[in-house]
Order: C-alpha cells, then sequence, then structure tokens
C-alpha cells in the first residue's frame, strides 16, 4: 500500500481522508451483510424463501433509490451533502435492526433506509474522482487504492461481525455498526472537501439504449449478471449452508469470507499492473474459469481445509472482475464512462435480485447443494459468454 502512495508527488492529507472513509464505510457494510441471512433467520423467524425475498427487495430499491439519486447528484448540489445524508440513514437503519425483529417493518422501512445507505458508497468514490480530476492527479491509481480499502474492510468485517453476532449477540453488533457510521459522518464533515461540478457526468442515470444495442456489450452484460448473480448466491446461501448442511462451525463463515477478501487485495492490484501487458479479456477469461473451479469445487469437497483452499479461486473471481470488468465496459464503450459504469453496477444489482430470488426457492426446496451445483451452471455460461466478447 505505501509503495502505491508514494508514486503520488507527494501525500495528499485529503486522499488520506477519503481511503479512511472508504475503509469505514466498507467495514461497516461488511459487518451487517455477512450475517444478515443468520439475522433473518434466528431473530427474526423468516423462512428461507423469505430470506431470499428480502434481498432481492432489497437490491431492486437499491437500483431505483442510486438512479434517482444519481440524477441529481451529477448536475446539482453539493456530493457531500447528499453522502453524510446517506450515512445518516445507513445509522438509523443500524438502530432499527438493532431493536426490530418485526419482518414487515424490516422489509417496508429498514429496505428503504438500506437502498439510501447505499448510495454512500459510489457517491464517495464519485466524489473522490471529482477530487482527483481537479487536483491534477492520477486517479487510476487512486481509485484502485480506494478499492483496496474495501477488500481490506472485508477482511476484517465478516469475522468480526460472527465473532459479535455470536458473542454478544445482534444488538451489540448492529450498535457497533452505527457508531462506525457516526464516525463516517464525522470523518466526511471535517475532512471531505466540497468539489464543484464543471458538467454533468451522465444525464439519463440508466442504460443508453445505443450502448444496450452493441452485441458485444450486451454479451458482456449478461456474463456480468451470471457472474453476480454466483457470487451473491454464494454471499447470502454459504453461511447456512455451513452450518447446516456440513454441520462445520459458524465462525468458519466469517473466516473463509475474510480469506476470500484477504487475497482480493494482491489480486486487485496484480490484474491492475498486468493489465496492459497481459490484456483485460484475457484476465476475465482467467478470473471466470477460476469461478467455475470454485463453484465446482464448494460441490465436490466439503473439509474446513479444502473450503480455505478455495478462496483462492474464489479471490482470483472475484478481485479480477470487479475491477477489470468495469474497465472493460469502459472500453466497449468508448466516450462514455458514465453510460458504461453504470451498466457495470446495474449489471451487479440485477445478479443480487436474481440470487435473492433464485437461492431462497432453491435451498427451501432442494437443499444448500442445488445452489452451489446452478452456480457452477451460471459460471460456465458466463465464461462462454465472456469469451464471445471482443478485445479492446
Amino acid at each position: 500500500m505505501k509503495s502505491l502512495l508514494s508514486r503520488q508527488r507527494r501525500i495528499n492529507p485529503v486522499y488520506l481522508a477519503f481511503m479512511v472513509a472508504s475503509f469505514m464505510l466498507g467495514i461497516a457494510g461488511a459487518l451487517q451483510a455477512p450475517t444478515l441471512s443468520l439475522f433473518l433467520t434466528r431473530e427474526v423467524q423468516a423462512r428461507p424463501f423469505w430470506v431470499g425475498l428480502f434481498f432481492t427487495i432489497n437490491a431492486v430499491a437499491g437500483i431505483v433509490v442510486s438512479m434517482l439519486v444519481a440524477k441529481r447528484s451529477d448536475s446539482v448540489g453539493d456530493r457531500r451533502h447528499i453522502i453524510l445524508f446517506c450515512c445518516l440513514m445507513a445509522l438509523v437503519n443500524a438502530l432499527l435492526f438493532a431493536f426490530t425483529r418485526d419482518y414487515l417493518t424490516l422489509l417496508t422501512l429498514g429496505v428503504l433506509l438500506s437502498a439510501l445507505a447505499s448510495v454512500s458508497m459510489p457517491q464517495l468514490f464519485a466524489l473522490a474522482r471529482e477530487y482527483a480530476d481537479q487536483s491534477a492527479r492520477e486517479a487510476v491509481m487512486f481509485s484502485s487504492v480506494m478499492r483496496a480499502q474495501l477488500s481490506l474492510a472485508w477482511v476484517i468485517g465478516p469475522p468480526l461481525s460472527f465473532a459479535l453476532a455470536l458473542n454478544y449477540g445482534f444488538v451489540t453488533l448492529f450498535m457497533v455498526a452505527a457508531v462506525l457510521f457516526l464516525l463516517c459522518i464525522l470523518l466526511v464533515w471535517f475532512t471531505l472537501p466540497s468539489v464543484p461540478r464543471s458538467q454533468p457526468l451522465m444525464q439519463s442515470g440508466g442504460l443508453p439504449l445505443s450502448g444496450w444495442r452493441d452485441r458485444d456489450v450486451r454479451l458482456l452484460f449478461l456474463a456480468s449478471v451470471a457472474m453476480w448473480t454466483c457470487n451473491t448466491m454464494y454471499i447470502i446461501d454459504m453461511p447456512l449452508y455451513i452450518s447446516t448442511t456440513l454441520g462445520l462451525p459458524e465462525k468458519l463463515a466469517g473466516l473463509l469470507m475474510g480469506t476470500a477478501a484477504g487475497l482480493e487485495i494482491p489480486v486487485m492490484l496484480l490484474a491492475g499492473h498486468y493489465a496492459r501487458r497481459i490484456g483485460k479479456r484475457r484476465l476475465m477469461l482467467i478470473a471466470v474459469a477460476a469461478g467455475v473451479l470454485f463453484y465446482l469445487g464448494l460441490v465436490l469437497f466439503n473439509s474446513r481445509t479444502s473450503l480455505m483452499v478455495l478462496q483462492l479461486f474464489n479471490a482470483v473471481f472475484v478481485g479480477i472482475i470487479a475491477g477489470i470488468g468495469m474497465l472493460w465496459f469502459q472500453d466497449l464503450m468508448p466516450g462514455r464512462p458514465g453510460a458504461a459504469t453504470t451498466m457495470f453496477t446495474n449489471s451487479i444489482s440485477t445478479g443480487m435480485i436474481l440470487a435473492g430470488v433464485i437461492q431462497g426457492t432453491l435451498s427451501e426446496r432442494l437443499g444448500h447443494e442445488a445452489v452451489y451445483w446452478l452456480a457452477f451452471g451460471l459460471a460456465i455460461a458466463a465464461l462462454v459468454m465472456s469469451a464471445r466478447v471482443r478485445d479492446v
């Protein structure tokens, strides 16, 4: 990390503030997300189908709210105020989950607050890009280091999440998250700059029709949806699969997530370093092939050691598609980085929607193993579609 920062002309305290803010927002999210399925199952007494439905509705709400906020944030107002408001909503949401066990309340008010809270991270990255462009510094490397902070947060967050939930209860878990969001509010308010907008980055807030008509963009979008569907099904289902089907300790789920996130950091940075030499298309094919092996391994091996080893393939899969995937969209849509990035993020959200429905239905009717057999099939389909996308 220090070697990356040394490439800047000098260490800018505002840059460091952006990194700390992204890390704190990331770890607050990493505290809540890994144990959410366990929370809904144990504390709220929701059946598997209703757990999956919760994730689906949450994803749909996130898409709608992010598009509405994006339309305004790129044209008028101070983006920093939007971040502050979203962090405040995240704080209120954490308090709601700490003290409410009514499924309908969580599905309505909780989902609304969660959707508003989820806007904070992309808005933080947008503000960071605007600041980097205004200060005439290297934006790409700065963005890569910020993304690495999220992976670092997911190294610490999941194990801590399970430790807090299992040893001290979910009230303590969500209260800790609330404190982190409060610290984020203070950090944003006192350290991050207000950057004036020179021109709107994107007017429509949605998918441009011209991009969708491009065969390669369309294929990459469908492949990306399949990839993120696999990944989200794994995140939702794995804590339950570990404890109920394999009979392994529940805290292992947090350790697996943290291990994968830790390995993603060097994978992400190495992929960015070698992207020009190897090529984005080849790197993506390597990543999806690793995903195929990962999901196949989940159904063939069930020991603690094998699951830990498989996280290397998971890290290669997620670490590369999370960064290189977005860049490949941008290369396929030259001159429209906003539209390309929106298409990439919408593929993630679409995958989350599909994953919620599929995971809940399959696990309730056919068992948890069926989830990973389907993920294996979707990963193969993603590999085939990615191979048909042209190199740029």
